[in-house]
């Protein structure tokens, strides 16, 4: 028989009755009274359980202590008894007995999981109001990335990860449901560690990822704090996608945030448990660029016989040819020319044959290798629980001389000092070093510049002595263009090495006055110390002489907390609970660098081996804020709850008149199959609605002029950007609904979750005249609203005793609209988001976050290209337009999951629909005929081509291009640098993210070799991909420009990997 439903009007009625102080009753022929108590299997009382007699709409709810009281018309029945993550469990009435002693067995399959929110607090997911999703440990070891948070790709609705495409240590840029603010790097998500806020952002160095030339730094991948979390320590993630659900964690919750759990001790059967996992894996280019290898080094040359020629170092074919980064050269058909002999370092004796080294790009990058070991031992008693790990990663990336070791310790112990009072403390410590990390971006120092000047006729061989013969240290072979260094010396002398030391930790104290009172007192510190080094040889593009820098790094940030909480049975039905507390935020930063330009002895790394004195710097940041916040959570019948949540900041970056706001967020939710009779197929309906607004601050020292420290000893510096003591803080208000609705026993759920979210006050930097002597301001301006849906559909498809199949999908949209700009604006004018190379993102009225804008070309009126009747070439507009937008239409992920007995495997695909990467390496690569789509017209008798499209006849008409040019003047101009939107494409894609076959050993095999548990799994990431209309290496493309991640641009890309490998899992 279904349980009866309470009509919905008369619960609603009973919700407002409470709330005015009125107690009303039922008619009840009331003869039985019955009573008791509800704990679980430990003997713990559960409070809020139900207790219903069967057939009847008469119930109780258990009290603090896990009593109830129950009034029955007859001592014949069935009492059924249910609690939130427990079986249910039906005890028979006995005649002649009223109390009754129930214990209730847990239920890890349950509807109604518990779910880690805002500061730490664990909540019922029934309860909440907001949208969240969990993903466990195992999810983010089954492929063994670099960076665990990358492998949350396609996961999680709503969560983008961009990365920077930097090399080994993977950094990404997290945010949640679209960009809200205007900053470039106000959008992340907050990441926090078992209570500990840690900084999630790009740890790069540098300059932008655009030219960077004599005394700028390379962009170089310092990874981030995210990555250095040990994923095997990790119990599991959740995300809170918006301000209803980060409210408490104050501004930096804003753009929502990942809280991290980390394992705890849990008794074991027998003493301390032990478990080992080891892991090797192999990596290799992930796609690569359609390169030509038809025709050679040149620019369409001919000898005196009106030959096509090629000739290095001038000879009695003509001119040297040699020199160019162009391959418009003659086609490989078994010509001999005078080619470079690496014997002579110059031009050969003999002519040679001219052919093309198919793979000299390909056979510089090498497998790599990953190997990894992780160790725990836990265990547990009556009092307390603890939890160890060790855990070591050797990689070597598959840039030759680069990579990484990472050291990772944890531990985790609790203690119940008395019966009152429990104390917890969590240390994560990592130590991570490198040799070398590569630089990246569009410059000489990095082997992305390399790979797209290299030509097809160039043997890579010839660079690998690296230096000229008896000109060690002082002189490089790169005998062919002036613009790149020797790709081995980038390698092997170029060389960015680190070291970094980070320790997070916690202490708990949860003191408990009685049953319904505690106190939690926790303090929190994440700090970490790093040196980073970058050495530069002599004979480089950039450095003739050398060059040395270091960096010293310090971080510090700790966090007090207090936090009060009461909670009660107000009545029957009416459950309530109460938190208040505050936190002291302290955050240091200091950087104190020096670097020399030319190096009196060449190979020797040391400021003190300068030609001149060090230019030396220093930079330090402080901030604090200080917060006082409260919740309120209340539930009827575990069926209607309301929570309410209120905070407020005072920040010490903000005005002192400013400086304080008050940020409040509510949300409601029912289950309405427990409110209503509903089909027998419908397990779970829950309905949803949360409103909340929350503040955001801004970087230190913009309330008033500072003066910053100049390279030259005793000087200092004006600041550019004008201070404004009268901002106020960022406020974003957030609107939420959803649905979560689940069929057939939970083997079919659905949940819908559309937003709305406003943020206004925007705190940015606007241009100003230059001769007010200062070249930007920080103003209050703009207005952005994100609105989205985001739909999770799960399932079971087929479970029996030796086969289960689990599919879970993901899809999500957002729409990003900009409302408002500063009022000294015009409506047709813009605000500057970010700048790389000759790609703007502007943010314009009604345009969105993310939009590119860049020169184009000239078209009629029909869309056809306008070409210069003279010339032959294209014209550009003569302002830049709107392109295209960064982010995609839309995202979508599937993940499935089949266990045969012994048998686990598991694969997940996402992708994106729309966005657009502009590429830096195809314009270069294009306009020097590198790659293949350059060979249409090489074919002319005359080496010329007609670009496609008209020219403007002057009369309003056009007609028919009919202008010849050379191949290399056509692609050299229509895929110029200027041309963003003939270097811009769509970034559509599909990949086979993560997969793993998993064999768990039988206990007959276990038994035999004493240990608990066995398995074996193959692993595997980025398998395939599938693109659109991307060219070149991964359409997830972003420019690492210093600390920020500007996606949507590609600059001087780093291959992505494609990772094989093996993982062994013991449990002693």
């Amino acid at each position: 028989m279904r349980k009866q439903k309470p009509n919905l009007l008369k619960l609603l009625s009973f919700c407002i009755l409470l709330f005015m102080g009125i107690q009303p009753g039922f008619s009840q022929n009331s003869t039985i009274e019955i009573k008791g108590t509800i704990k679980d299997d430990s003997g713990e009382p559960l409070i809020g359980a139900t207790v219903n007699f069967r057939g009847t709409q008469i119930s109780s709810l258990t009290d603090i202590d896990g009593a109830f009281e129950l009034k029955i018309p007859s001592d014949n029945g069935i009492i059924t008894v249910s609690y939130i993550g427990y079986d249910p469990l039906s005890v028979k009435i006995e005649p002649n007995k009223s109390i009754y002693s129930i214990i209730l067995k847990s239920n890890q399959n349950s509807l109604d999981e518990v779910v880690v929110t805002a500061l730490g607090i664990k909540r019922e997911e029934r309860g909440l109001g907001f949208s969240t999703e969990t993903i466990n440990g195992e999810a983010l070891t089954d492929s063994r990335s670099n960076n665990w948070a990358t492998t949350l790709s396609g996961k999680v609705a709503g969560l983008n990860i961009t990365s920077a495409g930097g090399g080994p240590l993977g950094t990404s840029r997290i945010s949640l449901r679209g960009d809200n603010s205007m900053n470039i790097d106000g959008n992340n998500a907050l990441v926090v560690l078992d209570g500990v806020p840690i900084g999630g952002s790009a740890t790069g160095t540098g300059a932008d990822s655009y030219g960077a030339g004599a005394g700028s730094d390379i962009p170089i991948d310092f990874g981030d704090a995210i990555s250095d979390i040990n994923p095997d320590d990790i119990e599991s993630v959740t995300v809170l996608k918006g301000p209803s659900a980060a409210a408490l964690y104050g501004s930096r919750g804003a753009n929502g945030a990942l809280i991290i759990t980390t394992k705890s001790g849990t008794k074991q059967k027998k003493g301390i448990g032990v478990s080992f996992s080891s892991s090797f894996s192999i990596d290799n280019v992930l796609r690569w660029p359609d390169y030509q290898y038809e025709y050679g080094q040149g620019a369409q040359q001919k000898d005196k016989n009106g030959n096509w020629y090629y000739s290095y170092g001038a000879s009695e074919d003509g001119v040297n040819t040699g020199s160019t980064s162009s391959a418009f050269g003659p086609k490989f058909d078994g010509q001999m020319y005078f080619q470079y002999d690496p014997e002579q370092e110059g031009q050969s004796l003999e002519r040679q044959l001219w052919r093309p080294y198919k793979n000299n790009i390909k056979d510089f990058w090498q497998t790599g290798t990953d190997f990894r070991n992780n160790i725990s031992v836990e265990g547990a008693s009556e009092k307390s629980a603890f939890r160890m790990s060790l855990s070591h990663q050797a990689n070597k990336w598959m840039m030759p001389n680069t990579g990484f070791n990472r050291i990772s310790f944890a531990t985790s112990f609790d203690y119940k000092v008395t019966n009152k009072l429990k104390f917890n403390t969590k240390i994560n410590f990592t130590n991570r070093s490198s040799d070398n990390l590569p630089g990246t971006g569009y410059n000489n120092q990095s082997i992305a510049y390399f790979m797209i000047f290299q030509n097809p006729n160039i043997d890579l061989s010839w660079y690998r002595p690296m230096w000229k013969k008896d000109k060690n240290q002082i002189e490089q072979i790169h005998p062919f263009s002036s613009y790149i260094d020797n790709p081995y010396i980038i390698a092997y002398e170029m060389q960015n090495p680190s070291d970094k030391n980070t320790l997070i930790g916690s202490a708990n104290a949860i003191y408990e006055f009685s049953r319904k009172f505690e106190l939690l007192l926790r303090t929190s510190l994440e700090m970490s110390h790093e040196n980073r080094c970058q050495e530069r040889p002599y004979n480089t593009a950039n450095y003739t002489k050398g060059y040395y820098r270091e960096d010293d790094i310090n971080y510090l940030e700790s966090n007090t907390d207090f936090l009060f909480t009461y909670r009660d049975q107000l009545s029957k039905q009416l459950g309530f609970r109460a938190s208040a507390g505050g936190n002291i935020r302290k955050t240091e930063y200091r950087n104190k660098s020096g670097y020399v330009i030319g190096l009196v002895t060449p190979g020797v790394y040391k400021l003190s081996n300068g030609i001149t004195s060090p230019f030396l710097n220093s930079t330090n940041r402080e901030k604090q804020v200080n917060s006082l916040y409260g919740t309120i959570n209340m539930n009827y019948g575990k069926i209607l709850f309301l929570d309410i949540t209120g905070r407020n900041d005072w920040s010490s970056t903000l005005p002192v008149q400013n400086n304080s706001f008050f940020y409040p967020s509510a949300s409601l939710s029912g289950v309405v199959s427990d409110m209503v009779e509903l089909p027998e197929q419908i397990s779970f309906l829950k309905l949803r609605a949360s409103w909340a607004q929350v503040g955001n601050d801004t970087d230190p020292y913009k309330t008033s002029k500072y003066y910053s420290m100049s390279e030259f000893s005793g000087a200092a510096l004006m600041p550019r950007t004008l201070y404004n003591a009268t901002f106020k803080p960022e406020i974003s208000t957030n609107y939420e609904a959803g649905i979560d609705f689940r069929m057939f026993n939970n083997r079919l759920n659905l949940d819908l979750t559309g937003y709305q979210n406003y943020t206004k006050n925007q705190i940015i930097d606007v241009p100003l005249d230059p001769t007010t002597g200062y070249s930007k301001a920080t103003v209050n301006a703009g207005k952005v609203r994100n609105k989205g849906l985001e739909i999770l559909l799960s399932g079971t498809p087929i479970q029996n005793k030796d086969f289960k199949w689990r599919v879970t999908t993901n899809w999500s949209k957002n729409w990003n609209k900009v409302l408002e700009l500063s009022p000294d604006l015009a409506d047709d004018e813009s605000q500057l988001i970010a700048q790389s190379g000759t790609v703007y993102f502007y943010a314009k009225k009604g345009g969105s976050m993310g939009d590119i804008y860049g020169y184009k070309l000239v078209r009629n009126p029909e869309g056809q290209v306008v070409f210069d009747s003279k010339t032959g070439l294209t014209a550009r507009n003569a302002d830049v337009e709107y392109v295209g937008n960064a982010y995609a239409k839309w995202k979508a992920g599937i993940q499935n999951e089949f266990t045969i007995k012994n048998v686990r495997v598991s694969f997940s695909f996402d992708g994106q629909y729309g966005g657009l990467v502009y590429s830096q390496s195809h314009h270069k690569m294009t306009e020097q005929g590198k790659l293949k789509h350059t060979l249409y017209g090489r074919d002319s008798e005359d080496g010329k081509i007609v670009g496609n499209g008209v020219v403007d006849n002057g009369d309003g008409t056009y007609s028919p291009n009919t202008t010849r040019i050379t191949v290399s003047q056509y692609y050299s101009d229509y895929y110029r640098r200027a041309n963003v939107e003939t270097n811009s494409f769509d970034a559509t894609f599909i990949k086979l993210r993560d997969a793993r076959i998993e064999y768990n050993f039988p206990k007959k095999i276990t038994n035999k070799l004493n240990v608990n548990s066995l398995s074996l799994a193959l692993f595997g990431r980025n398998l395939w991909m599938w693109v659109k209309e991307y060219p070149l290496f991964d359409p997830e493309a972003a420019a690492l420009n210093s600390s920020s991640i500007v996606p949507g641009v590609e600059m001087g890309q780093l291959p992505s990997s494609r990772t094989v490998g093996v993982n062994l899992n013991v449990k002693f």
